[in-house]
Order: structure tokens, then C-alpha cells, then sequence
């Protein structure tokens, strides 16, 4: 049976996609002590498809990079279940670090990040509230409109 945090995401019509192997010399998750750092997430959809390409501010609207920053958030939490085997077990949300695919002039990347913080307190609650850094980048793998990594603190 599925734990409150995947019922929470369930409510929400969220379903984890099997966690994404990476495309280069790194690995998907490092564990020390209680903290669990998840590398760096692109907008893959369930699918495998880019939720957004592109740059904000040039192409891809301020509602969906809202929308691949939530599925870059998805694909955090399917890569924080692997590492631990059950969401219940993360004690908080510590950092997300979001890098948007923007134009020169897009000023607009928290609130694209957003679309990973909401989901994050969405499914933890108070324990999903977390420090937040947002860049704005010239470009990501695979031309993603949006990339989030994350540090958790778990059990």
C-alpha cells in the first residue's frame, strides 16, 4: 500500500515514472549521513517526452515552465524513492537548486520554479518547505526548458 506522501501525490493525479538513468559520468543520487543530494532532474514527462524545449521569455510560456518545473519535481521524487523506497521516509525537503532555459531578458524564474516548490509542499506538507536557488541559464541537456536538483534530509 502506497505510503500518505504517494497518496498525496495519487489526490493530485501524480503517478512516478521509473526513475531516469543518467546521460553522462555521474550518478543519480548520493547518500551521506541523513542527507540524500538527487543530481540535477530535466522535464521529462512520463512519456519520456520534454514537457517544455526552450527558453522562456522566447517560445515557452511562463505556464508551462511552471509545468516542467513540476515534472522536474516529479522525477525528484522517483529518484528519492529508489535511493530510500518510500517517500514517508524523507524527514524534509531541504534545497531545490532550479536553472531555467531563458532569454536574455526573462526575468520570471522563480516563479517557474515554483512549479517544483509547490509540488514539493503538495506532497510533504510543512516538510516540504525547503531553501530555494533559481538561475536562469543559456541553455540545458537535450534543450529542457527547465532542470532541478535536490538535497532531502530522510531517515
Amino acid at each position: 500500500m502506497a505510503g500518505t506522501v504517494e497518496q498525496n501525490l495519487t489526490a493530485q493525479g501524480i503517478t512516478l515514472p521509473a526513475p531516469k538513468a543518467p546521460v553522462a559520468n555521474y550518478v543519480p543520487f548520493v547518500r551521506t549521513g541523513n542527507l540524500l543530494f538527487v543530481s540535477g532532474q530535466v522535464c521529462l514527462g512520463g512519456d519520456g517526452k520534454m514537457i517544455a524545449s526552450g527558453k522562456l521569455g522566447g517560445g515557452v510560456s511562463l505556464e508551462d515552465g511552471y509545468a516542467a518545473a513540476k515534472g522536474c519535481g516529479v522525477n525528484l521524487l522517483a529518484q528519492v524513492k529508489a535511493a530510500i523506497g518510500d517517500l514517508d521516509k524523507v524527514v524534509r525537503v531541504v534545497r531545490l537548486g532550479g536553472f531555467v532555459n531563458s532569454a536574455p531578458d526573462f526575468l520570471d524564474g522563480p516563479k517557474v520554479l515554483n512549479g517544483a516548490s509547490d509540488l514539493m509542499v503538495a506532497a510533504f506538507g510543512d516538510k516540504g518547505r525547503h531553501a530555494r536557488t533559481t538561475v536562469g541559464v543559456s541553455a540545458l541537456p537535450s534543450d529542457a526548458a527547465v532542470e532541478v536538483e535536490g538535497v532531502f534530509e530522510v531517515e
